[in-house]
Formats: structure tokens, C-alpha cells, sequence
């Protein structure tokens, strides 16, 4: 049992960054990330001995991408605060200093969640379109016509040529 502690421990610091990243961009949001990835992570680890065998880091992300599904068909994203809430923290989140990032980031959040999904996993994970179909449970066919469906949305929002042109300044004008 100890080895096993110890390989999924090994695990998630290995990859913890990386998963992290793909909660992020399926949430938008830092700390719903952190939950989506603690919650992952929490399914995963009694199955560790079988899970670990072939393709670990497969099996979490379909569980991140299944839970953020789930997640999002409910309509509650946990906590509702009340009251006065504290002082954000100072620790400023990575993703913010690239404008470029952010707008990317915005509209990939504004995709249905299985649109956003695909987008992830293919050109964020670098995933074939078969390993998104396996990490989905769809048909290659399903993975091709909603990346096309995606990429039609992204184009119509991201205001590529202006970043380009300003440099992705905010101010620029």
C-alpha cells in the first residue's frame, strides 16, 4: 500500500501543474480550478492500483473534463458567499499578465462546455483527435464536428487582427 501512496503522490506532483492548467481553462476561474483538480484527484486515488497501470494521466483528465460536465449541469459551482467577504489575496493569478491570453481564455469560456472540452484537450493538451474521443467517450466524428463548431465560434469572437496590430496592449489605440 505504501508503494502506491507513494507512486500517486509522485504522480500529482509530477503532473499537478499541467492538470491544474486544463481545470483552468475548462473553469475560468483559479480557485473552481483548484476544486475541480482536488475533486479529480479525490475520485481517482481509490482506484490508484488499477488506474496506475496503463495511462494514468488519461484517465484524470477525462475524470476533470466528466466532473466540470457534471459540475455545469447542475448550475451550482459550490459556496454561494454571503455577507462581507474578505480582501482578495495579493498572490496574482499567472494567466492575467498576457492580455492575449485573457481574451483567448474568455472566449474559449464562452463555448458550450463540450465544445470547450474538445478545445482544451486538442490544442491546449495536444490530444489526437482519438485520444479526445477516448478521453470524451464520443465518436472521432463527434470530436471533428465540435472542434469545427468551436473554431467557427472562436472566430467569430476573438478580435485576433486588433491584438496583433496593437501589440496586445489595452491601451493602444
Amino acid at each position: 500500500m505504501r508503494e502506491a501512496n507513494t507512486d500517486f503522490e509522485e504522480f500529482v506532483a509530477a503532473r499537478s501543474p499541467r492538470l491544474l492548467r486544463m481545470a483552468w481553462l475548462l473553469t475560468g476561474d483559479a480557485h473552481l480550478a483548484e476544486d475541480l483538480l482536488q475533486t479529480a484527484l479525490a475520485k481517482v486515488w481509490p482506484k490508484w492500483d488499477k488506474i496506475a497501470i496503463d495511462r494514468p494521466e488519461a484517465y484524470v483528465r477525462r475524470v476533470l473534463v466528466n466532473s466540470h460536465v457534471s459540475w455545469w449541469r447542475r448550475r451550482w459551482h459550490g459556496e454561494l458567499p454571503h455577507g462581507e467577504l474578505p480582501e482578495p489575496a495579493t498572490q496574482a493569478d499567472p494567466f492575467e499578465d498576457v492580455v492575449v491570453g485573457q481574451v483567448l481564455a474568455a472566449a474559449v469560456r464562452a463555448l458550450p462546455p463540450r465544445q470547450r472540452a474538445v478545445v482544451v484537450l486538442r490544442f491546449f493538451e495536444d490530444l489526437s483527435v482519438e485520444e479526445t474521443a477516448e478521453a470524451l467517450g464520443c465518436s472521432t466524428g463527434t470530436v471533428k464536428s465540435n472542434t469545427h463548431r468551436a473554431l467557427n465560434a472562436l472566430r467569430g469572437k476573438l478580435p485576433v487582427r486588433e491584438l496583433l496590430l496593437d501589440g496586445g496592449r489595452r491601451d493602444a489605440a
